[in-house]
């Protein structure tokens, strides 16, 4: 979208827990937060897949701590709400298959404190992160993302509370917003896909995804131009993994910011805070956000670049669309003097090496109020104020 346009419309996504490849994060998170609540040094690159009936759980580990692999993937699926046998994939039945190997030692040579050629702990990869902050939602988040995440996540609310208990645990939500000179004025079209037993009408659904899903999400942004696409085929009783394989990292977009600002590529889950991937987009966020907060900029967006084995990042770039109250490169110098942007102190500032991963696998890792997501407070304020000199 472009800065100069007065009018345009904006689409961001969002899946919800029972989607197959957000089971996948789910379970790769899992195993990750149960190593780490025996091994705070763990390393683990985790990745699963899932298909009719099976879960593979591959990678690379290194830790002293031990897991039941398979107990943590049928403990996700059971909680996610695979525990209909009719849905054709089911926590108990299901198989699973184990392929973890040990972290390469030229890897951890690079990247633990203390060894190979530097003292402080390196980058476990090399990369670009991007973190991004905006003044249009209390979240400092685009609307669009978080009106399709608040959507799948009422989906599994009234689904699990029964209000709508004919439904299953796939879904997706689609929110497409109009934005008039720069601002979001109203949802032009809202899509909900949804999977359901076969004993609902398809009419009774769409009437009831309207009134107890949709309507209480999006409200005031609602209007009577608002199109609505829900179940546009007509039927979604087949979902989950029987109906689509999932992979874990598939739903990088749907993980951020929906579309809006860059991304550099990296997937987020099974990942230990070691790896920028993670890590640095967290603090990417962070940063992105204390700016805006700190009244710098109605917008930003952050770069940061990591080589293997290096603590310093090689590049910050920071750009706020032309809304800043001084320059970004002005922005660029402040945000180097208050945070410290290597790895282990991303990992001591943000308080990573803890088991809070597996809520951060499903409805956004951005934007959302719990006091286990760090990256989301804006403590900084006061010293980015001082350090630019307001």
């Amino acid at each position: 979208m472009k800065e100069s346009q007065k009018s345009y419309i904006f689409t961001s996504e969002s899946v919800t827990e029972g989607h197959p490849d957000k089971i996948c994060d789910q379970i790769s998170d899992s195993i990750l937060d149960e190593l780490l609540k025996q091994d705070k040094n763990t390393r683990a690159g985790i990745e699963t897949l899932v298909t009719t009936g099976l879960v593979i759980v591959a990678g690379e580990v290194r830790t002293k701590g031990y897991v039941d692999i398979a107990g943590i993937a049928r403990k996700t699926i059971k909680e996610i709400g695979y525990d209909d046998h009719n849905m054709g994939f089911h926590w108990e039945d299901c198989g699973v298959i184990v392929a973890l190997d040990e972290q390469s030692p030229d890897i951890a040579q690079g990247v633990d404190k203390g060894k190979g050629k530097f003292r402080a702990q390196g980058a476990g990869d090399q990369g670009l992160m991007f973190g991004y902050a905006s003044k249009e939602t209390q979240e400092f988040m685009p609307l669009p993302i978080v009106l399709a995440h608040k959507l799948t996540k009422k989906l599994a609310v009234v689904r699990k509370n029964n209000t709508l208990p004919y439904l299953a645990p796939d879904g997706k939500s689609e929110v497409a917003v109009e934005y008039v000179n720069g601002k979001p004025k109203r949802v032009d079209t809202v899509v909900i896909a949804t999977q359901h037993s076969e004993k609902v009408s398809s009419k009774r659904l769409e009437h009831d995804v309207l009134q107890k899903v949709i309507k209480p999400v999006c409200g005031k942004y609602l209007d009577s131009k608002t199109k609505y696409f829900i179940n546009a085929t007509g039927r979604f009783v087949k979902g989950g993994p029987p109906a689509d394989a999932g992979l874990t990292g598939r739903k990088i977009i749907v993980d951020t910011y929906g579309g809006h600002g860059s991304h550099g590529g990296g997937a987020f889950s099974g990942k230990d805070p070691s790896k920028v991937d993670r890590s640095a987009s967290y603090m990417a966020r962070y940063v992105a956000k204390n700016v805006v907060a700190a009244g710098l900029a109605d917008r930003c967006e952050l770069q940061l670049s990591y080589v293997i084995g290096f603590a310093q990042p090689v590049s910050i770039l920071v750009d706020t669309r032309g809304t800043g109250k001084v320059s970004d490169e002005r922005i660029e110098k402040v945000i180097k003097k208050v945070f410290d942007l290597t790895p282990s102190g991303i990992i001591q500032q943000l308080k990573l090496l803890r088991p809070i991963y597996k809520k951060t696998a499903a409805y956004g890792h951005f934007g959302r109020k719990d006091p286990d997501f760090t990256w989301e407070r804006i403590d900084k304020v006061s010293a980015l104020k001082k350090a630019v000199g307001k």
